[in-house]
């Protein structure tokens, strides 16, 4: 047995806890692995106990989940369950109703009428002490997001931020509804003409995908099956007040 590779009744027990959070959250094997930066074949020969778990693969799995597959990794320090200063000090049981998988809409920058839609997970990042977020489902892969959470008690918002080398993304959301819906704002870049990237803004909406009666992903024009209800989700953004618009 390679030294990295788990034994057997370990490798077993992971895999049966990771097929219940995967049913749990609703997130496919090929969703996961992408997140996770393993190969579907890994996961899949894992999962099924043809081939044990890596250390290193769990780790990476554990850090999307932003929970632990292994029983010594549940035992953590009080100070592990707390958010830096800088993220709202937050703490990790005052923030689990958020983390999940999250059908995330927002108009199609290319086509306005469209909407685009893709999924967004979060989740607590173990050895960071805080929330992360990772997107997937996206057909514009190369410009898929991830980064960190930022939920401070004086707005009540909650602000999923990409920080890469000075650059920022950024998307302020309202307080969830019951339901946990959440509505607000992206502001990111866009390719304009030849090489330029231009600043915009739109409404976005990310729903609990168990809410949806027919989950797709990807460009949805209007007449496509699905649009009307994603078009009713997203319009709630600037309809209920969570942002507005100034000219």
């Amino acid at each position: 047995m390679n030294q990295t590779e788990l034994r057997t009744a370990e490798s077993q027990a992971i895999a049966a806890r990771l097929r219940e959070e995967l049913a749990r959250r609703r997130i496919s094997r090929q969703a996961l692995a992408d997140m996770a930066r393993i190969s579907l074949s890994t996961l899949e020969k894992a999962l099924s106990g043809s081939r044990p778990f890596t250390l290193a693969t769990v780790v990476r799995i554990e850090d999307v989940l932003g929970a632990p597959l292994r029983p010594q990794a549940a035992a953590v320090s009080a100070d592990a369950l707390l958010a830096p200063e800088a993220m709202g000090s937050y703490s990790r049981p005052a923030v689990r109703w958020i983390e999940g998988a999250y059908l995330t809409l927002r108009p199609a920058f290319s086509q306005p009428d469209s909407i685009y839609a893709y999924r967004t997970e979060i989740f607590w990042d173990e050895a960071a002490s805080h929330l992360r977020f990772a997107e997937s489902e996206r057909t514009d892969s190369t410009f898929t997001q991830a980064g960190f959470v930022s939920m401070p008690n004086l707005s009540g918002h909650t602000y999923l931020v990409t920080s890469e080398d000075g650059q920022y993304r950024l998307i302020m959301l309202g307080r969830g509804t019951r339901e946990r819906r959440m509505f607000g704002l992206l502001s990111t870049l866009q390719v304009g003409a030849g090489s330029q990237l231009v600043p915009v803004s739109c409404p976005i909406a990310l729903v609990p995908p168990e809410q949806v009666e027919a989950l797709r992903f990807g460009l949805l024009a209007p007449g496509e099956p699905g649009y009307g209800e994603y078009r009713e989700v997203l319009d709630r953004a600037v309809g209920s007040d969570f942002c507005r618009w100034y000219g």
